[in-house]
């Protein structure tokens, strides 16, 4: 499958929810000027692709090289734009068409997900929905963020697609909620169905006296 990058501006959640990297990490990278922002000053703390590929590559090789080092890498990217792969030293070759794939893949995710996804006055208090269901976003990636696996997500609201609960998360990443999240009943919602989970994956056993 080819995916077509389109460009765009992405607001710093946006670009934290594209590249993977953390919201804090992209303002700190704005503050002290790690990437070259390509955007005019007039569109605030907007980011381009080519930014988000700079900071994936910063964040993403941040354990591995130097700040001067990763500095270079990014000179080499300026000097041939469409370079596929960087060898930064003997032993380390940074690939540089892998990340590009990457966020191509996670920014069509994220123009799809605003496709689908949608306020309705009147429609759960304008709680963002996807298309033609009352199925809060916010409330499925929350579900997901606590354990549950997108086939037990879809269990309990079978209008929902893998597809969709997957769209959800990268949604609700790049347009953080204000406030304490608001449950189901107070959204007028309910589930079809219900199962409840164990989330005690990975839990200390208690020690024996």
């Amino acid at each position: 499958m080819i995916i077509v990058q389109m460009s765009r501006a992405y607001t710093p959640a946006e670009a934290a929810a594209v590249s993977e990297v953390a919201v804090k990490s992209v303002h700190n990278a704005i503050d002290k000027r790690i990437i070259a922002r390509r955007l005019s000053e007039d569109e605030g703390r907007a980011l381009s692709d080519d930014d988000l590929l700079r900071l994936k590559l910063w964040y993403g090789v941040g354990s591995i090289l130097s700040a001067e080092r990763r500095q270079r890498l990014f000179d080499t990217i300026d000097q041939d734009p469409d370079v596929d792969t960087v060898r930064v030293d003997d032993y380390l070759i940074v690939d540089v068409a892998r990340a590009r794939e990457q966020l191509a893949a996670r920014a069509e995710a994220l123009r799809e997900a605003e496709r689908v996804i949608e306020s309705v006055k009147g429609v759960l208090g304008g709680e963002p929905v996807f298309r033609k269901t009352r199925v809060p976003v916010r409330t499925i990636a929350a579900v997901k963020a606590q354990g549950a696996t997108s086939e037990e997500i879809i269990e309990g609201y079978p209008s929902l697609t893998l597809r969709m609960v997957e769209l959800a998360e990268i949604w609700t990443a790049a347009h953080p909620a204000r406030g304490r999240p608001r449950k189901l009943s107070e959204l007028g919602a309910t589930v079809k169905s219900s199962k409840r989970l164990s989330l005690t994956i990975g839990a200390r056993k208690p020690s024996r006296a």
